[in-house]
């Protein structure tokens, strides 16, 4: 490492660079209230392969602060920028790479005339440019209520900001953020994820630093955030100061836009140096030239606008009809590449059909998920195939209705090797590919209203949803650590083919017929398509939510059975009654 000053008007800014001159040069810039060292994990891996140029900011670490502490505007820091590229014989456009505050400037370099040209790519981390931001919320408003609660939920996350603003109020706030770093260093020493700041003058840098949302927030900017340059945009899914439709306002406005999610918070350089390096070393060389590896691609199908889930590969079982194949439908139409899968490979194939009439991706496996030995092969296939998944929808699912004492050992194991099982195997085996990739996943199990409610007539199915259900919610907080969402789905009575196919045991002949006639029939009136449930699984994918009762009765069953077991069982004793009749009447 070779460390040198370089003088900014009044400003003399701390340099470091590693790694050998003619390679291309990869310039780091952090944020609020970092140092430059907040980079060195992510320069020791890039060092081998790159000039790696990393500075502090004026009013950080090392480098000194301006006299006028108001003086942090976007035109000054592009001025430091401009000095440091020429300070280390930047001659050929450099990589840029920003975090936070750093991603900001990253922003006003390659949006506006003055540097645009000396920068060859640009990676954004946690730091959307003021013109997109503006554009997001005004568009949010004008959406409606989602995009409202999103503004606003942007907003709880942007509390601070006023806070700092402040005088005085934002100095005692610096000072409190300095010593709470502080506690941070000392009390998770060696842990993951380590704390943002490394640097001995955290104090002075927090109370210097304010003087960036002093001297920006609130400034307007002309022009409408457009680039030509290439940028890679690494969103943290844990981020708790940028919400990912803020990170991600960028789509539209950028040609040549990568999109990447990262399983990890704010400080992402810091918790997952060897993901950040890898992803930066990746778009660095092919935008010098290398070819545009599987991983890149993707990136760029989930740049597009109105693609939220593009280049997402999506694995969906049980998707030759009802939930399954609503999903596989409503993911393919967000972009994604859909692995439609079923034991009725014909079924699987006219989900494909449509799919792909209406200009989406699917791709068909016939699959048993009872079977072992082929869940085995279907991961596999997967893997070498298209790669890890994304997203998986354990969906398939079967019915038997019935008195417990009247149902075989077949019939018990058939339900629940379907049921449970085949959800413990496609969550146990793709889940360890995502955990083995070490990028964002999500996984779907689809549970049922009958996990909330008891019943007499479904024992067998009850007790394999509810299965499913707490088996999610471990799993959830087993794959959490790893940034691998988990959620379980609960619909209630839905339109689906299920209905038609649900056996009866301990029934006279035929009467297991007019029942299932008659439940259908039912159904049909209730009205309730599985399209619904299919936007469900979306928002929870999108959102990342534990578990979602999808219809009125699902939400019923779930508050009652937390709120009154007792009301629940009295209610399930009706439906008995009421089932009992009915079966009387027709024998």
């Amino acid at each position: 490492m070779r460390e040198l000053r370089v003088r900014s008007g009044e400003i003399e800014l701390a340099v470091r660079t590693r790694g050998e001159d003619g390679r291309p040069t990869v310039v780091l810039v952090h944020g609020y209230p970092d140092t430059g060292a907040m980079w060195d994990d992510v320069a020791e891996r890039l060092a081998p392969r790159f000039r790696v140029v990393v500075y502090d900011v004026r009013g950080a670490g090392a480098s000194s602060a301006p006299s006028d502490p108001l003086d942090y505007g976007l035109d000054a820091l592009m001025g430091d920028l401009e000095a440091v590229l020429d300070g280390v014989g930047a001659d050929a456009p450099v990589h840029l790479v920003g975090h936070d505050w750093g991603s900001v400037q990253g922003w006003e370099a390659v949006i506006g005339d003055r540097l645009r040209r000396r920068i060859a790519s640009f990676t954004s981390i946690s730091g959307p440019d003021r013109r997109h931001m503006a554009r997001w919320v005004r568009e949010g408003v004008r959406s409606g209520p989602r995009g409202v609660a999103e503004v606003l939920g942007q907003a709880r996350r942007s509390v601070y900001m006023p806070v700092f603003m402040a005088p005085r109020v934002g100095e005692a706030a610096a000072r409190a953020l300095a010593a709470g770093f502080g506690r941070m260093m000392r009390l998770r020493e060696g842990a993951e994820p380590r704390p943002g700041h490394p640097a001995e003058t955290l104090p002075a840098d927090a109370r210097n630093g304010l003087g960036l949302y002093r001297a920006n927030v609130g400034r307007g900017a002309s022009g409408d955030g457009r680039t030509d340059v290439p940028v890679q945009l690494i969103v943290p899914l844990k981020d708790r100061y940028g919400s990912q439709s803020l990170l991600l306002s960028a789509r539209g406005l950028v040609p040549r836009l990568y999109v990447r999610r990262a399983p990890a918070g704010h400080w992402v350089a810091r918790s997952r140096p060897d993901l950040i390096a890898r992803w930066v070393a990746e778009f660095v060389d092919h935008i010098e030239g290398g070819p545009e590896t599987p991983g890149l691609a993707h990136a760029r199908a989930a740049g597009r606008p109105g693609k939220e889930f593009g280049g997402d590969l999506v694995v969906v079982t049980g998707a030759g009809s009802g939930i399954g194949r609503a999903t596989a439908h409503a993911f393919a139409a967000a972009g994604a590449r859909v692995v439609v899968a079923d034991i009725d490979e014909g079924a699987a194939k006219r989900t494909m059909d449509e799919i792909e009439a209406a200009g989406g991706e699917a791709h068909i496996y016939g699959v048993d998920v009872a079977d072992a030995d082929a869940m085995e092969r279907f991961a596999d296939y997967v893997r070498e195939t298209f790669g890890v998944p994304d997203i998986v929808v354990n969906n398939a699912g079967i019915a038997v209705a019935g008195s417990l004492l009247e149902m075989s050992e077949d019939e018990w194991t058939r339900i629940r090797s379907i049921n449970l099982d085949g959800v413990y195997r496609g969550s146990r085996l793709f889940g360890r590919q995502m955990v083995e990739r070490g990028e964002w996943g999500h996984i779907v199990n689809i549970s049922s209203f009958a996990a909330f409610v008891p019943s007499p007539e479904l024992p067998a199915y009850s007790a394999t949803k509810a299965a499913v259900l707490h088996m999610t919610e471990s799993l959830r907080l087993d794959l959490d650590r790893y940034g691998i969402g988990v959620s379980a789905i609960c619909p209630g009575v839905i339109d689906t083919p299920i209905t038609g196919r649900t056996r009866f045991v301990g029934l006279p002949p035929g009467v297991d017929d007019e029942l299932r006639e008659r439940m259908g029939r039912a159904i049909q009136r209730r009205g309730f398509p599985p399209e619904k449930v299919a936007k469900a699984i979306l928002r929870a994918v999108r959102q990342d939510v534990p578990v979602v009762p999808v219809t009125v009765e699902a939400r019923a069953g779930r508050l009652l059975s937390r709120v009154s077991p007792a009301a629940n069982r009295a209610l399930a004793r009706v439906g008995r009654r009421a089932g009992d009749h009915a079966i009387e009447r027709l024998t």
